[in-house]
């Protein structure tokens, strides 16, 4: 049936995408995008004008270009064109946690929009509970859009013979469900994909340390950038670190390429070009929707 549904849409054959397993980022931005609800500032009110310096809620495709399977990190609001710019009706979804940028996506798989049979969506037992026992999105799997696919943090699993991946628990504002980044394994090289984390000092792990591999590539938490960035809100009441904090903690040059993903509207590295070249001095960079990154060659399996 999917790729039936390809083909409706127009999107390009599954497998089509050139080269072995590859990242391609689909959204850059916090939750509500760019532009953003409310906001008047100059970033929003020009993207309302010209919808190419729109940004779109963080994402990440996975591409095997060998078994022509094609996934997403994430359910976001602009799912519809997220899925355009994969190339083909997702293979699975994988889901971070229950806030909206990262599962609101999920409705437009249902009778109303795609009509979408079985989609595996992959999430922890927590994330499952709050689907199954939630409308619409226990709708979704009574009518067998999608297939909910429980996974245990901490533990591989396949998504393909040159694609495996393991989630791992994030410190974040468990409201609804608990909280997972993911790690994905190409047959040469990783992925990192951690948007969202209250403060690094929280996770069980050294950020700095993770950042030590050089096959890595990672997607961090770069939400805001300044804790004055919301005019009559406190970031205590939505945590995240500083990016400066992220690089004073990591310390310059880190081994893995490390990219901020995530960006509240607010957040200067989205207009600022001198905060993001101070940012790439230090051996850092800021997500841009489109950039593919190789995670090696598809004829050889990772082992």
């Amino acid at each position: 049936m999917l790729p039936l549904l390809a083909v409706f849409l127009g999107l390009a054959a599954p497998g089509a995408t050139s080269g072995g397993v590859e990242a391609i980022v689909l959204g850059v931005a916090q939750d509500g995008g760019v532009p953003h609800m409310g906001c008047n500032q100059n970033l929003c009110v020009e993207a309302r004008r010209n919808p190419k310096k729109r940004r779109h809620v963080a994402s990440l495709g996975l591409i095997d270009s060998v078994s022509g399977k094609r996934f997403l990190i994430d359910a976001t609001p602009d799912l519809g064109e997220q899925v355009v710019a994969l190339g083909a009706i997702p293979d699975g979804i994988l889901l971070t946690h229950a806030h909206i940028g990262h599962y609101l996506g999920l409705a437009q798989l249902g009778r109303e929009v795609l009509g979408a049979r079985g989609i595996p969506v992959y999430c922890t037992p927590s994330m499952a509970r709050f689907l199954r026992a939630n409308r619409p999105w226990s709708r979704l799997i009574e009518l067998g859009n999608v297939t909910v696919r429980e996974i245990e943090p901490g533990r591989e699993f396949a998504l393909t013979p040159r694609l495996r991946v393991e989630a791992v628990r994030v410190p974040h504002r468990d409201e609804d469900s608990d909280t997972v980044g993911y790690f994905v394994h190409g047959p040469e090289r990783t992925v990192l994909w951690l948007p969202d984390i209250d403060k690094w000092e929280k996770w069980d792990r050294s950020i700095a340390q993770v950042l030590q591999d050089r096959r890595l590539t990672a997607f961090l938490d770069g939400t805001f950038f300044d804790a004055g960035e919301i005019p009559g809100r406190t970031i205590a009441d939505i945590p995240h670190p500083l990016v400066p904090e992220t690089v004073e903690r990591v310390g310059p040059q880190p081994p893995a390429r490390t990219v901020f993903v995530h960006l509240n509207h607010t957040n200067r590295l989205l207009w600022d070009a001198d905060a993001v070249r101070a940012l790439e001095q230090k051996g850092f960079a800021v997500a841009r929707e489109g950039e593919r990154h190789d995670l090696g060659i598809a004829s050889t399996p990772r082992r």
